[in-house]
């Protein structure tokens, strides 16, 4: 192979998460010869998504049209669960509300009318194996003995058997049954561009770099996982985070598109960040998996390391919130939290918290002993918060919706739900930081996944899926959708790119 005779595919993905093989897989069940080019070592492919819930958030009927989607021996767990339905009304609403309307309402409505049709191909085409999510956010056999018979949230529909490590081990099992090239460890570092229009990649290899040509799907994910892109759009801070996901999504493609002529959208100002262990390591091994999440926090009392709470810990169902709330602990000193629970809700804490470090005491100043937190603004805070909560708090609590037990006005930050006073020993605490996930700001897109210029008209030969494309998300983010956006793009994507391949014969 040559510089003057580069190889050819029909279409190329870059990346080797969700939003990418299902491009690849979409690409190739339309009859084009495809090529994967993932950064990352077989070791360690799968992108973002494999550090994920494997939670796909979708709009459904209730769980009579859900079970359908379910694998076989998932199916079990349908005795125990009631769903109310999730329209794409209340969809639509959840993204606007947590993006205070900032996303695109036309890519927005194609997600939305394509999520179910995807997810079933996905499991009948791609070999995906759904489950409901009935043991992923609390202790599954815990909440059926209390419960009998559990209210799942049905925006939380469905979730990947194994989560991110089973989602994708299934598409990749999926990519490895076709003549996909996969092409491991080889970061692609440039487009081929002719103006707007992309005409391939220029791959950076050890001792060489190589040009591929073919129809460019971009699937490579946001700039999490860059200190400096970080520092740059995300502010003072940001680059000392931990990273919730892949080391590989360092908007390095990103950039190279804008260089190209691409256009930018969406939040660069924002990110997805969530409560991530404080002993977590900087940057997770890939065994890490889905562990170091701390969601339970709307039924706690949180404080920064000063002892002072920063917070409405139950402002909404934690899907809702759970996503904004590591941008506000990286404001606080040390971008350090720690999340205090007493007797009466250590039941409701999430399997992942299993792998934490909670520390115990008997009384609240050896609590704050144990933690470094001055025992003289703890006390008093724990105090005025105990003090605001409802007489009749334990008689209303109820963990699964929102309950409406408020500490209303008293406090100047209020807790809206789950107030119950913290006053039951032994107190236990869990030290949180910052993890981000993937950053709101990309590539500008239209509802077909086509990149935009900067002047709004497409560039031929370029798509972006998933965490690179911009303009969908801002300031939060509704659990669960990320991943559904990744694979209806994706999907439409891969048949847009295999079709103009087609017609250029």
């Amino acid at each position: 192979m040559t510089a003057s005779s580069p190889a050819r595919f029909d279409v190329i993905v870059v990346g080797g998460g969700n939003a990418a093989l299902v491009s690849a897989l979409s690409a190739h069940q339309a009859g084009a010869r495809v090529a994967i080019f993932e950064a990352a070592t077989q070791a360690e492919r799968g992108g973002n998504s494999r550090f994920s819930s494997g939670i796909f958030r979708i709009p459904h009927d209730g769980l009579a049209s859900v079970e359908p989607l379910l694998d076989a021996s998932a199916a079990d767990d349908v005795q125990y669960c009631r769903m109310g339905p999730y329209t794409q009304t209340m969809y639509q609403g959840d993204l606007e509300r947590t993006s205070k309307g900032q996303g695109d309402r036309e890519q927005v409505a194609v997600m939305l009318a394509q999520a179910m049709d995807t997810v079933a191909w996905m499991k009948d085409t791609l070999g995906v194996r759904w489950q409901l999510p009935l043991g992923k956010f609390f202790d599954r056999e815990k909440v059926i003995q209390a419960q009998g018979v559990v209210d799942m949230p049905p925006w939380d529909t469905i979730m990947a058997i194994g989560e991110g490590t089973g989602l994708m081990a299934a598409l990749w099992a999926a990519v490895e049954r076709t003549d996909i090239a996969v092409f491991h460890g080889t970061p692609v570092a440039d487009l081929i561009a002719e103006g707007d229009t992309i005409r391939g990649v220029r791959v950076r290899q050890r001792e060489a770099t190589t040009s591929f040509l073919g129809q460019v799907i971009l699937g490579c994910g946001g700039f999490e996982a860059s200190a400096r892109l970080r520092r740059q759009y995300l502010g003072e801070g940001w680059d000392l985070v931990a990273l919730r996901g892949s080391r590989f999504n360092t908007g390095a493609l990103m950039e190279k598109a804008v260089a190209a002529g691409a256009g930018v959208a969406g939040h660069f100002g924002g990110c997805h960040a969530t409560p991530h262990d404080l002993q977590a390591p900087k940057v997770l091994d890939p065994s890490d998996t889905d562990k170091m999440s701390r969601y339970s926090f709307p039924y706690s009392v949180m404080v920064n390391a000063e002892g002072r709470r920063f917070m409405d810990e139950g402002e909404n169902h934690f899907s809702l919130t759970y996503a904004k709330t590591g941008a506000a602990i990286v404001r606080q000193p040390q971008a350090t939290a720690f999340q205090i629970f007493d007797q009466k809700t250590l039941h409701l804490l999430e399997p992942r918290y299993a792998v934490g470090s909670p520390v115990q005491a008997d009384t609240l100043d050896e609590l704050a002993r144990k933690i470094g937190v001055d025992a003289a603004v703890l006390g008093p805070t724990l105090r005025e918060y105990n003090a605001a909560t409802p007489r009749d708090a334990g008689d209303r609590f109820h963990a699964f919706t929102l309950d409406g037990v408020s500490t209303g006005t008293a406090l100047a930050i209020p807790k809206s739900n789950w107030a119950l006073p913290l006053d039951q020993g032994p107190f236990v605490a869990y030290g949180v930081t910052c993890g981000i996930t993937f950053t709101y700001g990309g590539l500008r897109t239209d509802a077909a996944a086509r990149v935009l210029n900067g002047e709004g008209l497409t560039m031929p030969g370029l798509w972006a899926v998933g965490e690179i494309a911009g303009g969908f998300f801002a300031f939060n983010y509704p659990g669960g959708s990320g991943l559904t956006k990744g694979a209806v793009f994706g999907r439409l994507a891969g048949q847009a790119a295999a079709e103009r391949a087609k017609r250029q014969g």
